[in-house]
């Protein structure tokens, strides 16, 4: 059977064949040649405008308008990103030699739940470091791992000499906190360190034709345990909306595993593996091409509920103290 990034990759092959049905040849290099090229990939690609409920037809009827023969590039920029950001997706820019079209309201408009400088009280000035993960053992015996950037490599000897430092403690805290994400592969990695099963996480589709519905049947994606070291007692791991793309996806692998607890706020989401094309003018634009589901065939697009919720309370934060981790440090002692 496919591992999972087997299964990636073909399907990102699949899309490329899809994506190249879309020639800059069709669409003249002009602003409104531009505008229609854009319009139909996202028609034609993007794979949550049911979904969202999005009426594509209605967004080019309302942009369109705005589109002049003699506009400036930097125009032409910035009525092509407003469009773009009606899909709502953090997944979805326009890169151009002067801009990046962006849509960051996925966790601007929420609470930050976070403070950097706080964690760095946690860590202290003794704090190991391990490919991109930073851990200590908290003076209750309670291990502490901040993970920041899945684009930070982490290697199977990093996380045996991590897990076998903080073997001795009683449980163990996960923060992905303002996470953006980065490469799914170490979001595997480090979910494999605590299943000794073979356990499925979620589903993947990929898109089959040009209709906004035109999906392959959901391919079953699972979590294989680690052949090394794994952890075997209580885990919480930290969210909050900055937590986005390969970290939502490692929160969705992480939630369906026993002896895990989801602690803060909601993910900010980010499940739709992205694909790039390219506008006559020679822009790229990249959006959401394959939706990702859980386990149970449900969106996590727009994010992952932890099982207990709970904000950074200000008074606590004055003090230099992480509501969170305070809340994961009580579970974890009091064997959940």
């Amino acid at each position: 059977m496919k591992t999972r990034y087997t299964l990636y990759s073909l399907l990102l092959s699949l899309l490329v064949l899809a994506g190249g049905c879309i020639r800059e040849e069709e669409f003249d290099n002009t602003p409104q040649g531009n505008f229609e090229a854009l319009w139909k990939i996202i028609d034609e690609q993007y794979c949550f405008l049911d979904y969202k409920q999005i009426d594509w037809d209605a967004i080019h009827d309302k942009y369109q308008p705005l589109i002049s023969p003699g506009m400036s590039n930097d125009g032409l920029f910035e009525v092509l990103g407003n469009m773009l950001a009606e899909l709502k997706d953090g997944h979805v820019n326009l890169y151009s030699a002067s801009n990046t079209a962006r849509y960051w309201d996925w966790y601007l408009d929420y609470p930050r739940n976070f403070d950097e400088a706080i964690v760095e009280q946690y860590l202290g000035r003794d704090y190991r470091i391990s490919g991109g993960m930073k851990y200590r053992i908290l003076d209750d015996n309670i291990g502490y791992i901040y993970y920041g950037d899945f684009s930070s490599g982490v290697g199977d000897g990093n996380l045996d000499e991590a897990l076998s430092y903080l073997s001795i403690c009683n449980g163990l805290i996960i923060d992905v906190r303002n996470n953006g994400g980065g490469n799914l592969t170490y979001a595997s990695r480090i979910a494999a360190r605590f299943t000794n099963e073979r356990v499925l996480t979620g589903y993947i589709q990929h898109k089959t034709g040009k209709g906004h519905n035109d999906f392959s049947n959901p391919e079953p994606i699972y979590l294989e345990p680690s052949n090394s070291i794994r952890w075997q007692k209580q885990t919480v791991v930290l969210t909050n909306r900055h937590a986005y793309s390969a970290t939502n996806d490692f929160v969705n692998s992480m939630s369906v595993l026993p002896g895990v607890t989801l602690v803060g706020d909601k993910t900010g989401g980010g499940s739709g593996l992205p694909f790039s094309s390219e506008l006559p003018n020679g822009w790229a634009v990249r959006f959401s091409a394959s939706p990702h589901l859980n386990a149970q065939m449900e969106q996590i697009e727009f994010g992952i509920d932890p099982d207990i919720h709970i904000d950074m309370d200000e008074a606590d934060q004055s003090k230099g103290i992480d509501t969170l981790i305070e809340r994961a440090r009580q579970l974890l002692k009091s064997g959940q």
